[in-house]
């Protein structure tokens, strides 16, 4: 049986030959880290994805390169690293989307999310939301349900295959809203066209759209989340707002390509425990825009594949109950 601090490869088997792992890793990293977000710059994935580049380069005495790679609902990127070389030096930001979402959206995946990737460690989570441009006349998910009734309302997410399209779709069926899916290349690429109302509004995460609502630029209507946030106490949550038990969140994590060293995945497991403990500054980074931030087993790899395939199931239950086939 796995210690806490012996990694996954993949989410299979572990590396037979550890002692040639060891050597390897002796010296890494000796050159600059890749991370690659596979959505574009600005929301949550690029984010995180930041805070977590910069806690493993400092933790590792690296250089950590971020990279934006998006497309696809992430597929892009994620295909990317699934066929890099396994030594350490390109990571991928992982989330729902391509990890656990796209499986169940995208008919021709060109890798494995179980077994393309070795888990690193989760850092967070944060509950997704529907922010609704102000040139919108509604104040509230019940005015916007209505407003769907006399007109179709646009609703813009990351992406096809992207956790907030899934979100959207759930709500979809849930509610029977005449809501139009509008994808984007990424949470931040969408929010000029909400503040400037080409379209109605907006899935998307908490993190990404907590700002414009407390600016004024734009209105969250409800979060999917069980409770409300402790940063915004004035916006109800869905189930709230008559969605009984509507939940949704958007999480992070770092992931190397199968077969990646033990050693190095350790290495870097390690970096996230270090940068991510509790009142550390990328902690009260995280919290201070709604993130919640994962517990300690869940930082380890094999916590974070333990995670991974969860979600995965639970995201094939949602996709079936929304009526979601691949295309």
């Amino acid at each position: 049986m796995l210690s806490r601090r012996a990694p996954l490869a993949g989410f299979g088997a572990a590396p037979a030959i550890l002692s040639s792992n060891r050597l390897f890793a002796a010296g890494y990293p000796e050159r600059p880290i890749h991370l690659i977000v596979p959505f574009a710059a600005g929301g949550n994935a690029d984010i995180v994805g930041r805070i977590a580049g910069d806690q493993i380069g400092r933790n590792l005495n690296g250089t950590v390169v971020v990279e934006n790679r998006g497309g696809a609902g992430g597929a892009i990127g994620a295909d990317y690293v699934a066929k890099a070389t396994p030594d350490g030096y390109t990571l991928l930001v992982g989330s729902n989307g391509p990890l656990t979402v796209n499986p169940f959206v995208q008919a021709k995946l060109g890798y494995d999310p179980l077994q393309d990737f070795a888990a690193v460690g989760l850092t967070s989570y944060v509950p997704h939301a529907l922010i609704v441009s102000n040139k919108v006349e509604a104040k509230t998910f019940a005015d916007v349900l209505a407003l769907s009734k006399k007109a179709p309302v646009t609703v813009a997410t990351s992406g096809l295959g992207s956790a907030t399209y899934m979100t959207f779709e759930r709500l979809k069926a849930a509610t029977g809203g005449n809501f139009t899916h509008v994808p984007y290349r990424g949470g931040g690429a969408l929010m000029p066209d909400v503040i400037g109302g080409s379209v109605n509004s907006a899935m998307t995460e908490l993190s990404t759209a907590l700002a414009l609502h407390k600016g004024g630029q734009a209105h969250i209507v409800a979060i999917a989340a069980v409770k409300r946030s402790q940063l915004a106490g004035d916006i109800p949550t869905f189930d709230e707002s008559g969605v009984k038990g509507f939940v949704a969140q958007s999480y992070i994590g770092v992931l190397a390509p199968a077969k990646t060293p033990e050693d190095i995945v350790a290495k870097l497991q390690d970096a996230i425990e270090k940068g991510f403990a509790p009142g550390s500054p990328a902690v009260e980074r995280l919290l201070s825009i709604g993130a919640e931030v994962a517990t300690p087993e869940q930082q380890t790899a094999k916590g974070f594949a333990a995670f991974i395939r969860a979600d995965y199931e639970a995201m094939r239950d949602a996709a079936k109950l929304a009526g979601i086939t691949p295309t």
